[in-house]
């Protein structure tokens, strides 16, 4: 029974030995850990201040990881905190680590702690040790940090000021520039400059500014470059010594004792300047290899070099220089400061100097001391220098000797410059340019200027002074120019020395005609002209220029160019804009000019000055505007038209652009009233101000009457004229159309004695009117109609003379008929019935017309064929007594008519007839009607002829009245020529 009880509860017991277990073996594995991780001792600090670096060094044991605090000590603010692996110096045997602090070491105390770390293990903490800084109570006046620190372009710096005691802190300064500061401890205050720039020579000055304006602290940063060195090389100029040069590169900024230190070979070359940098060292030996080495507080640069004695020989300058001068030449000579020279080979430079320009010439030779400059000018000042090199492996040119200076003697003079200028009356003048100092030789004394006729040999000469630039001269009054005869005028000048060679221009009649002249453009660089070439030409060419305005003895300029040559910019300093310059061509100018081509143009186009001259007048309902051309002066410009305006209040209205230059326009279109027009001429530049006219528009029927009174005042004067021509050469009129009525002849046969007719009517004079019922008054006519008892062949009366007292018979109709004429009907004709109308008519019958003692005997043409009629009658006049005889006067027979001459047959009855004898002006109305009438005799009298169509009448009295008027006209105009008989 006893053993139950104990079994169960000996189960627990073991649970809790075996936690017990447990429990104190991690409690001395932990114990054990502690102990290995030590803590570190013996903590020392050092530090660098120039470099603001805290070297902390300590005994650590076996671990090789701690954790370092540092911390501001007076406000225990944490500066750096972290972890660091760090080995043990075998020699000292110490944990060694180093810090740069951001601050100066020197703005307040820092304290340090330190502890070993093996991965999650930690030891304690060390002692602390504290770094005292500058703002310890026992430090109590104003103080500032870093002082005279060096440091490279661009780096950051940070500046700390420690407040004196009882003082309050103001501010930090960088150069003028207020800093924004951050407080360290009770007394430091720090402020940090960015990116700084190179300081001055005596470095960047920093202040620190307290309450109390007398308290105040600064500190000085140099602020700079490390050394860049290039070019390095070295040379001889005695042949023995060595000088090595070098180029510095970029400043560094830092001088005096921070300066750049240079050895050469390990050769100390350092200058004792402390302001200037150094670019160049001596070396006593000649050394084929050279190394350079700069040095400074920043860091350090070399560079090498390397050759030979005979490739790097640079000769000094040459000394005591001196000249022998004449007047176009001098000789220049010097020494040499080493004898070594004397046998080497030299290339010299000899540069002169004169009016501003400088010319450079070499020479060669041994140890060379002089060189003859030639191809001076006379009476000019030079100025030379002299520098040197070795002629075989030449290095580079030597150093530039100290010029000296002479002035070349005087000569005689160039030719000058000849040109002509002519006037169109052959007058002109011979000009030339005045010499220049350099063509001159020396002092011009006076010209000499020949007029030369070589055909005749004969010459003029003119002396004139040395301020005389032209002579006038007159081709037409030189009596021994004729002809293609030419003279050519010589000018010469003179100084001191003599006379200069003559320079010609040939003198001629200017040209009659003058070539179109083309339009130049300015540019940039002048007027370029150009033109063809020849290439048979061989002489020189002319280009002269003056303003197109000016027509007589001109000023006139030129410029001579070289044959070959075919184009030339011509630029002067005279040009003007505004201006026109007409440019001229000539060829061979010394022998005989020739014009070639000619140019107008501007240097720029202005707005014209002056305005046109305007005028207006009305014609009818028009207006005609006129204006003259502008002068060339106010035009300033090519002109390039018109604008015509009318003016509408304030504002113009343009009415047409005239691009062709027309000087009038006429404005059509108007009714009365006043109106204003304005007339502008324009260039390539603009407008100017223009001409206004007003016009006041009048009635048109004034003008009307002016113009029927001009023309009647014209047509009265010519008749004025016409009547005076004709009473001086009346005599002649007379002759031409009114010649002279010869007398009368009589024929011989008559030998009974003349003396008055007695003229008695005829018994018979009766006329027979039958009239028909069917009379028609449209219009009258009278128709011939032949007797029935004719000849069946169509002859007419016979040659013998027949007395009968028959009375014709006359048919008189009384209808319309057609525009042709009315022709006689002849019994053989196939035309007599056609003239014979149906219609009504009146038979007129004239008995007993004639008188018994006349008869005249009329012989028709019996063939009346085709071939034209020849005129086959014959006519006899006998004289029976002075009854009453009807004549009839036809116009300019022809000779195709089948009638004879009616001159006799007039002659033989004004000689025969004593009574009276009406006339009939009457004549056929065309040729072909005389023709068809054969040889009718006209034989019928009043009331009108047979072939007439004219009414035998006129008609009222205006007929009447107009033949009174042409009686008195005819009767003026007879009595006028009848006053020039004797």
């Amino acid at each position: 029974m006893p053993r139950l009880a104990v079994s169960p509860s000996s189960k627990p017991n073991c649970s809790l030995i075996g936690l017990i277990c447990i429990f104190l073996t991690l409690s001395a594995t932990h114990t054990h850990a502690r102990i290995a991780v030590t803590i570190p001792e013996q903590v020392s600090l050092l530090a660098s201040m120039n470099t603001q670096q805290l070297s902390i060094s300590w005994l650590g044991g076996e671990a090789t990881t701690f954790d370092l605090i540092i911390l501001r000590t007076e406000f225990n603010e944490t500066v750096f905190y972290g972890t660091v692996s760090v080995t043990v110096n075998q020699e000292s045997g110490r944990h060694e680590w180093n810090w740069t602090s951001a601050e100066p070491l020197e703005c307040t105390s820092l304290s340090v702690r330190i502890r070993s770390r093996d991965g999650q293990m930690t030891s304690d903490w060390s002692d602390t040790q504290i770094l005292q800084g500058s703002d310890v109570p026992s430090n109590k006046d104003t103080q500032i940090y870093p002082q005279d620190r060096i440091v490279p372009v661009g780096s950051n710096t940070t500046f700390c000021c420690i407040v004196a005691e009882r003082e309050v802190f103001g501010s930090i300064q960088y150069r003028s520039t207020v800093m924004s500061a951050t407080r360290l401890s009770r007394r430091t205050y720090a402020a940090t400059v960015v990116n700084q720039g190179p300081s001055r020579a005596s470095g960047t000055n920093v202040l620190c500014f307290t309450d109390r304006s007398s308290s105040l602290s600064g500190a000085v940063v140099f602020v700079g470059y490390p050394p860049q060195l290039s070019d390095f090389v070295c040379e001889t100029h005695d042949l023995t010594s060595t000088v090595c040069q070098w180029n510095n590169g970029r400043d560094t900024s830092l001088y005096g004792k921070r300066r750049t230190r240079y050895l050469v070979n390990n050769r100390d070359c350092t200058n004792n300047s402390l302001l200037q940098q150094q670019t160049e060292c001596s070396v006593p030996q000649w050394e084929e290899n050279w190394t350079l080495v700069a040095v400074n507080s920043l860091g350090q640069y070399s560079l090498t070099d390397s050759a030979e004695l005979s490739h790097r020989v640079c000769p000094v300058a040459p000394v005591e220089l001196s000249s022998v001068v004449h007047a176009w030449n001098a000789t220049v000579q010097w020494q040499w400061k080493y004898s070594s020279y004397s046998s080497l080979a030299l290339v010299c430079q000899v540069e002169f100097t004169a009016g501003g320009y400088k010319t450079k010439r070499t020479f060669t030779g041994v140890g060379l001391r002089s060189a003859v400059l030639s191809d001076l000018h006379p009476v000019e000042d030079y100025s030379v220098q002299v520098r040197c090199g070795a002629q075989q492996n030449f290095w580079k040119w030597g150093t530039w000797s100290k010029p000296i200076s002479f002035k070349t003697k005087t000569d005689v003079p160039d030719a000058p410059d000849v040109w002509m200028w002519r006037n169109r009356d052959g007058t002109g003048q011979v000009i030339w340019k005045p010499l220049t100092q350099r063509q001159s030789h020396g002092q011009i004394t006076g010209y000499s200027v020949t007029f030369w006729n070589p055909e005749e040999n004969r010459q003029h000469t003119v002396i004139l002074s040395q301020y005389t630039i032209a002579v006038p001269f007159n081709l037409t009054q030189m009596a021994y120019l004729s002809g293609d005869n030419k003279v050519i005028a010589s000018v010469t000048a003179k100084n001191a020395d003599g006379m200069s060679p003559p320079a010609s221009v040939s003198l001629r009649l200017p040209d009659v005609e003058l070539p179109a002249a083309s339009r130049a453009v300015y540019t940039d660089e002048g007027f370029p002209l150009s033109w063809q070439s020849n290439a048979n030409a061989t002489c020189s060419f002319v280009v002269e220029w003056h303003e197109t305005s000016c027509t007589y003895d001109c000023p006139v300029d030129w410029i001579k160019v070289p044959a070959g040559n075919t184009n030339v910019s011509i630029e002067s300093a005279n040009f003007q804009p505004g201006v026109r310059y007409s440019f001229s061509l000539y060829s061979c100018p010394s022998d005989s000019p020739e014009l070639l081509q000619r140019w107008q143009g501007y240097t720029e186009e202005l707005v014209p000055s002056g305005s046109v001259r305007l005028s207006s007048s009305q014609q009818g309902s028009d207006i005609l505007l006129t204006w003259r051309s502008m002068p060339m002066v106010d035009s300033r410009g090519f002109l390039l038209g018109y604008n015509v305006y009318i003016s509408n209040g304030s504002q113009l209205t343009l009415l047409a652009n005239l691009s062709d230059l027309e000087t009038s326009y006429t404005v059509k279109g108007f009714s009365m009233g006043s109106y204003k027009f304005t007339v502008k001429a324009y260039t390539s530049a603009g407008e100017e101000t223009g001409t206004t006219v007003i016009i006041a528009m009048e009635s048109y029927s004034d003008w009307l009457i002016l113009e029927i009174l001009t023309s009647l005042g014209i047509l009265s004067l010519l008749l004025v004229i016409a009547t005076f021509i004709c009473y001086k050469k009346r005599k002649w009129v007379k002759k031409a159309f009114y010649p002279d009525i010869p007398e009368p002849k009589l024929p011989s046969d008559w030998s009974s004695a003349q003396g008055p007719l007695d003229v008695k009517p005829s018994p018979h004079s009766m006329v027979h009117i039958v009239e028909k019922p069917e009379w028609d008054s449209s219009k009258e006519m009278l128709v011939v109609i032949p007797e029935e008892d004719e000849d069946d062949d169509g002859q007419g009366i016979g040659d013998e003379p027949v007395d009968t007292d028959e009375p014709t018979s006359l048919r008189y109709y009384n209808q319309v008929v057609d525009e042709r004429p009315i022709r006689p009907r002849f019994p053989d004709s196939s035309t007599s019935s056609a003239s014979s109308l149906d219609s009504a008519h009146t038979d007129v019958t004239y008995t007993g017309i004639q008188t018994s003692g006349s008869s005249l005997v009329f012989q028709l043409d019996p063939q009346g064929s085709s071939e034209g009629h020849q005129p086959q009658a014959a006519h006899s006049v006998s004289c029976r007594g002075g009854g009453y005889q009807p004549q009839m006067q036809p116009r300019a027979p022809s000779d195709d008519m089948g009638l004879a001459s009616a001159e006799p047959l007039l002659e033989a009855q004004a000689a025969c007839s004593g009574g009276y004898k009406p006339q009939s002006s009457w004549h056929f109305d065309s040729p072909m009607e005389a023709e068809e009438r054969g040889s009718l005799a006209p034989s019928l009298g009043s009331p009108t002829s047979i072939a007439s169509t004219q009414f035998l009448l006129p008609d009222g009295e205006e007929h009447g009245e107009e033949k009174r008027q042409s009686s008195s006209a005819a009767t003026w105009f007879t009595n006028l020529l009848s006053s020039t008989k004797p």
